[in-house]
């Protein structure tokens, strides 16, 4: 068991040394700059596919999905609660794949929702559309993450505490008291314990990311809409949306890879029944103040 304990040791100690160092930060500002490369070579490739040039939506597309990725790489855009969420609850890979594509996706669907609902019904220019997306958007989508980090805090803690016993006295009095067949409840199953969760809380998870669109696609969309290309920016800001999605996808993968690794590790132990709710616990505090703080200093 110590063996299979050192791979998530290692990983989850190379993290935090990462973050302590300051790596976050340096990959942020790394992100940043390549956004503003990618964002001239996008701006180009529109002129070129303006002047039908051979090649150019096929450019388009690449740099768009290239810059999705590297937006990505920088704060937000649910790699936190993807990560926490994959961590904290039993979730199969495949499902947590699939809430990180739907999510990446409805970004820019609600990327192209706010645009043409402004160009067409409000008249907003590019600024009052930036503005309602990082003034706004942004801002809800933070506080929906933080609560449901919030929420799965108290769902561990509600775990973690000891279980209320109710017995049937009049079932209890018509049986001997020491009969086998009266099987009473005196907690969850850790079946129970890992249970993958409802369809309200996928639509939740993919909700508190989808709401916060990308600056990048509002700009890309509002160029081709004044060009006359729009449904080239469609396209585009889709594949930023895939962009963002194989990062969120990776994030996805690599959690539930951690988490089936360390319970494997643990397989047998009679310690994994409570590690699963203290698991919980971490994972939720994690996202709560990560998505608490982008809240704090989007509000500042």
């Amino acid at each position: 068991m110590s063996k299979l304990l050192i791979l998530p040791v290692l990983i989850v100690a190379a993290l935090a040394w990462f973050w302590l160092s300051g790596g976050f930060t340096d990959l942020a500002t790394w992100a940043a700059t390549e956004q503003r490369h990618f964002q001239n070579g996008i701006a180009q490739s529109l002129r070129s596919l303006r002047a039908r040039e051979v090649g150019a939506l096929t450019a388009l597309l690449a740099l768009c999905f290239a810059y999705g990725f590297v937006h990505a790489v920088g704060p937000g855009h649910g790699k936190v609660l993807i990560g926490g969420y994959g961590l904290g609850r039993k979730v199969p890979m495949f499902r947590l794949v699939a809430i990180s594509l739907v999510a990446s996706l409805g970004q820019s669907a609600t990327a192209i929702a706010i645009v043409y609902a402004g160009v067409w019904a409000f008249h907003l220019t590019r600024e009052h559309l930036v503005g309602v997306a990082e003034g706004l958007m942004a801002p809800l989508s933070y506080g929906a993450i933080a609560l449901v980090g919030t929420w799965l805090v108290v769902r561990g803690c509600r775990r973690i505490m000891p279980p209320r016993v109710t017995h049937d006295h009049a079932h209890h009095h018509h049986h001997h008291e020491h009969d086998e067949s009266c099987a009473h409840r005196h907690g969850p199953t850790l079946e129970e314990i890992e249970n993958t969760g409802s369809l309200r809380e996928t639509l939740a998870l993919i909700a508190s990311i989808a709401i916060r669109p990308c600056s990048g696609a509002i700009f890309v969309l509002l160029i081709t809409w004044q060009m006359g290309i729009a449904l080239a920016g469609v396209a585009a800001t889709l594949a930023m949306g895939l962009g963002t999605a194989s990062v969120t996808i990776a994030v996805a993968c690599a959690a539930t890879g951690l988490r089936g690794s360390f319970f494997s590790a643990l397989s047998g132990s009679p310690l994994v029944t409570r590690v699963v709710p203290v698991l919980e616990i971490a994972a939720g505090l994690t996202i709560t103040v990560l998505a608490g703080g982008l809240l704090l200093t989007a509000l500042a």
